[in-house]
């Protein structure tokens, strides 16, 4: 897309401001154009915003799904599990988009490589993770994410170390009815399209050559590039389809 609007207000830090605007190739504004999508910058953080519409990155509300004693239950950690790894096992995040289900795997132990194209979804995620850092209860397992800007299909495609696991979730083809979009999709989906290279991402991800690979699937949507799972983990609306490559 072309160069966002970028908004500051007078409460926020100038200098990462101005770190964050050079990043985006675009100037600071004082005025907001009515119905545009826009980036704003404020003491509480980084916000995509259009009308009454605003969404950040939030992981504190989260970690009442990270706790001991529930976070085993989540259905990403069981399908995420993989016999004989070490005590630090790697994964790459191929869809990270505001990284809600790689912070689940960062607190089962993975050490992973967030992969994300759209250079504001980007900017977004970084502004989440830095300010989890913070959190005395999120803080050593944000440092196990590390974002990446860039196509993670090439990324995949040149990798040299194995990792354990690869993750991928393509963002779902938008529903009829936008009452069951949730508002931060909404935002989102005006950055980024659902992903329609499937197969190549899922090919990508194989030639990486990793332990497992994770897919999260609609519950009745079709299998990613059309390649049976080993075995699915089912929900109530999405599933994991796990593909298993022994070493």
């Amino acid at each position: 897309m072309d160069s966002i609007i970028f908004y500051v207000s007078d409460s926020a830090d100038g200098i990462l401001a101005k770190q964050i605007a050079e990043k985006l190739h675009t100037e600071i504004v004082q005025e907001i154009p009515k119905d545009a999508l826009y980036l704003c910058f404020d003491q509480e953080g980084l916000s995509l915003c259009k009308g009454k519409l605003s969404m950040r990155g939030d992981y504190t509300q989260m970690l009442s799904r990270i706790l001991p004693g529930k976070l085993q239950h989540e259905k990403l950690v069981k399908a995420a599990k993989i016999k004989g790894i070490g005590e630090h096992p790697t994964a790459i995040d191929a869809t990270a988009g505001m990284g809600e289900d790689t912070l689940i795997l960062a607190a089962a132990g993975f050490h992973i490589l967030m992969y994300e194209k759209d250079p504001v979804i980007c900017l977004l995620l970084e502004d989440t993770l830095r300010r989890a850092a913070k959190e005395d209860k999120l803080a050593p397992i944000v440092a196990r994410m590390q974002v990446v800007e860039g196509d993670s299909v090439t990324a995949m495609r040149a990798c040299t170390t194995m990792p354990d696991l690869i993750y991928l979730d393509p963002m779902f083809p938008a529903r009829t009815k936008s009452g069951l979009i949730k508002k931060k999709f909404q935002l989102l989906q005006q950055l980024e399209s659902p992903a329609s290279d499937g197969e190549d991402m899922l090919q990508a991800a194989i030639s990486a050559n990793p332990r497992k690979i994770v897919i999260k699937r609609p519950q009745k949507g079709e299998y990613l590039g059309g390649v049976k799972p080993s075995y699915s983990i089912p929900g109530k609306a999405i599933r994991y389809d796990c593909l298993l490559f022994p070493r």
